[in-house]
């Protein structure tokens, strides 16, 4: 094969998809960016305190670029039984990566026969995500959130990572994902230190409601399919999703307090429901 010739000014230099694009070649469209590949990417997750523990709530909808993927994706999953794990990012490696951090926590408590403590679990997941790095490079990076009822403390805790693995306790909230901008303003503005759980409930449901009205990727509720968010608490009984009936019910609430809003404008708000 004939060694390509630029002029001076195209040259694409040491980028090998940019060398793609300037000879038309049609790998060149499966890329989304330098060194990116096109997956399906999960988003909204959030997670905050309330005055038992730690409620953990994330949408179901996975997007591949412009596409919708998924409709009911799982972002929220039980990583032992005082403790959850939430999964933005691309999706795939995610849940991959959820799975094995579950067998790790197993197979501890199976030999030492204790829990790992919420730090150790937080650390561990910090690893897990900075071994992912090289994958991140390629556009497969995943952004968990992490939170969990500290027995020691008998308290809730929660934490977020970064792309590199760098492990962040917050105090109140943490949210991630593409509508995470939305869903933390509303947690920042609703947010109450002693909130019981089912304010704390109410307040998750309705930060990733707004999340989804401002981020395309993030799948608001769906009564007609009976799709809705993912919803679990984590306090001293360990972790509970809540049924989808509970979280149905929370978001008929919101709906109703927006129609009292907006002046009983049921058309408006049903648009916004949607």
């Amino acid at each position: 094969m004939d060694v390509p010739l630029f002029r001076p000014g195209s040259d694409p230099g040491s980028s090998f998809v940019d060398l793609l694009r300037a000879v038309d070649h049609p790998r060149a469209s499966h890329h989304l960016g330098e060194g990116m590949v096109d997956a399906g990417h999960a988003t909204t997750v959030l997670a905050l305190r309330f005055a038992d523990g730690v409620v953990m709530a994330g949408d179901r909808r996975a997007t591949a670029g412009h596409l919708i993927a998924h409709h009911t994706i799982r972002k929220v999953f039980p990583a032992d039984r005082h403790s959850g794990v939430a999964i933005a990012g691309a999706a795939g490696p995610a849940v991959e990566m959820v799975r094995l951090f579950q067998l790790q926590l197993e197979h501890y408590e199976k030999v030492e026969g204790s829990q790992l403590s919420l730090e150790g679990k937080a650390n561990q997941l910090g690893n897990m995500v900075r071994s992912n790095l090289p994958a991140a490079m390629q556009g497969l990076a995943v952004v968990p959130l992490f939170a969990g009822y500290d027995t020691r403390r008998a308290a809730g805790r929660l934490y977020q990572f970064d792309v590199t693995g760098g492990r962040y306790e917050e105090r109140d909230y943490a949210t991630s994902g593409s509508g995470s901008l939305h869903a933390g303003t509303v947690l920042k503005l609703g947010f109450d230190e002693g909130q019981a759980q089912d304010s704390a409930i109410e307040l998750a449901v309705e930060a990733l409601y707004y999340a989804a009205e401002e981020d395309s990727a993030t799948g608001g509720p769906d009564p007609v399919r009976g799709i809705y968010p993912v919803v679990a608490t984590i306090g001293a009984d360990g972790f509970q999703e809540r049924s989808t009936d509970e979280v149905a019910a929370a978001f008929e609430r919101l709906q109703s307090r927006l129609r009292v809003r907006n002046g009983n404008n049921d058309d408006h708000t049903a648009g916004r429901m949607t």
